[in-house]
């Protein structure tokens, strides 16, 4: 179900970038600014390791490290048939956790200092498990796609807003091409978020099944809720919040909309219904 969805939302995205283009500068300016975005967007998916766990100054640990974390992830690659990733500890008492890279053959995960201290070995293996499942599912590259034509979409509404757009034949609609020009950002945005849930949840249940511990995985994302809100992670950058396990900014109310990461009352309802036998929605 969550794969149809992102499908259907990628399909939305690029009616968005197909309509926008037809309505400011037809197909050449529709491409050209396409090529723009994943020029951009290049670096972004081939480096996105690297610069993030730098970023948070992520060391990397070995087993006589974290021999506890080390061996949960190892146990579960092994499990899900996948290369050993390399593993990495960030200093922050704030617990969190994420996944990155561009294949399962260039993947890292990474748990902060806070996570390891709060949760058991059945939770850890819980998160542990749900990013390995982003690694499985190649959520990287799907995001990475998302985010061209998003920003492809803006791209063209922001050229257009500031040195004007739009065709000149007769069948033009101004007041059209100008509701395209705010509004199709907008609508590319909340799409954009709307991909970014549906693969947590996606995780979510990927996780549970590789680990066969939903209810772990649920106590785990209530303790990570509370201790994000008590205790945030120090110097989070916004652009990076999608990939931890637990969105380090609260969003509440229609801030919701443009969040990256599922209500988390429904994500623990779901394993929770998951651990009884019955299907998430």
């Amino acid at each position: 179900m969550q794969r149809l969805k992102t499908a259907m939302l990628m399909a939305v995205l690029s009616v968005l970038l197909v309509m926008l283009g037809g309505a400011l500068g037809g197909r050449s300016m529709m491409l050209g600014f396409f090529m723009m975005a994943l020029v951009m967007n290049f670096f972004s998916y081939w480096f996105s390791d690297k610069v993030v766990l730098r970023m948070y100054r992520a060391k990397e640990v070995g087993e006589a490290d974290a021999p506890e974390l080390y061996s949960i992830v190892r146990g579960l690659a092994t499990k899900a048939g996948m290369p050993m990733p390399k593993v990495y500890i960030i200093p922050d008492g704030s617990p969190n956790a994420f996944a990155t890279g561009r294949d399962p053959e260039h993947a890292a995960v990474a748990a902060t200092e806070g996570i390891l201290r709060i949760l058991t070995r059945d939770e850890l293996e819980g998160v542990m498990a749900h990013e390995l499942t982003h690694v499985k599912n190649r959520d990287i590259l799907v995001s990475t796609v998302a985010s061209v034509m998003a920003a492809a979409i803006t791209y063209m509404a922001q050229f257009a807003m500031f040195f004007g757009g739009g065709r000149d034949d007769e069948d033009s609609n101004p007041v059209a091409a100008i509701a395209m020009m705010i509004l199709a950002p907008i609508g590319a945005m909340l799409v954009q978020m709307a991909i970014s849930r549906s693969r947590e949840y996606m995780a979510d249940d990927g996780g549970a099944g590789m680990c066969a511990k939903p209810l772990a995985l649920a106590s785990a994302l209530r303790k990570l809720s509370m201790g994000v809100e008590i205790a945030p992670m120090r110097d989070a950058n916004p652009a990076t919040s999608n990939m931890f396990i637990v969105n380090p900014f609260t969003a509440r109310g229609i801030t919701s909309l443009f969040s990256t990461h599922p209500p988390m009352e429904e994500r623990i309802a779901r394993l929770e219904a998951m651990a009884r036998g019955g299907r998430a929605a």
